[in-house]
């Protein structure tokens, strides 16, 4: 999933909207991927971190690397990189972020996005995530580094926490989700199987009745992106 935290954040917000446990078995995220490459040095040691106070837990030290060395928060004047986990205000356009952006560009600065989504449903609002900002940071000249959906990082993650429960044989997992930009193409540039979920992001796109979206409309709509998801369904129930 593209989540800029770590699995047991996702685990947890699992639980809270009442997912049970038998329906799933591990947990990969672009976070747990970003957080991997930040403390290998992708972005420098000290760092100036673009996100809400609730995603601090991305700089929490990783097992995995326990002689990683110590990542710092520090003013954009003194950074020797970029953090972004989504934006500090989620309903502000990204064009906020182009002075610092600038700034950022002419000294060279890389851009870690931990959440390549653009937008993100919740609820009845509509957000800006990460990689809207890493997006624009890109627009602009800089340089941004990606680790979620649909770049293969992620899914190299993904594929290695799979084969530590059992051997899975590609021709059997499919990558399910509503991101045009970010789950479809991903899963078909990984020679996945791929479910669209036509009820998410997208589904003004497809008729006024959002659980049985017009197949006219969608083919069309498909042929304009030149993607051809294997599946798709309306929502999971």
């Amino acid at each position: 999933t593209n989540a800029p935290r770590h699995r047991k954040a996702v685990e947890a917000q699992l639980d809270h909207i009442g997912v049970p446990r038998d329906a799933w078995d591990i947990i990969a995220t672009s976070g747990d991927s970003a957080r991997f490459a930040m403390f290998q040095g992708a972005v420098g040691q000290k760092v100036f971190f673009i996100g809400q106070p609730h995603d601090q837990s991305f700089f929490e030290p990783l097992s995995l690397l326990p002689d990683a060395p110590e990542i710092k928060q520090v003013p954009i004047a003194e950074a020797e990189g970029i953090v972004c986990t989504g934006p500090e205000d989620p309903l502000a356009d990204p064009s906020a972020y182009r002075p610092l952006f600038l700034d950022a560009k002419a000294r060279g600065l890389k851009l870690l996005c931990a959440n390549p989504d653009i937008v993100v449903d919740r609820g009845n609002s509509r957000e800006w995530c990460a990689g809207a900002l890493a997006q624009h940071y890109t627009e602009m000249g800089g340089e941004s580094l990606y680790f979620g959906k649909p770049h293969p990082p992620i899914y190299d993650l993904a594929r290695k926490r799979l084969r530590a429960l059992q051997p899975v044989d590609d021709a059997r997992i499919m990558a399910i989700g509503d991101g045009i930009l970010t789950d479809v193409p991903g899963g078909l540039a990984e020679g996945l199987d791929t479910l669209f979920v036509t009820g998410g992001l997208e589904a003004d796109e497809f008729g006024p009745d959002r659980n049985n979206p017009d197949p006219a409309l969608l083919d069309k709509w498909m042929e304009k992106q030149q993607l051809s998801p294997t599946a798709a369904i309306s929502f999971f129930r």
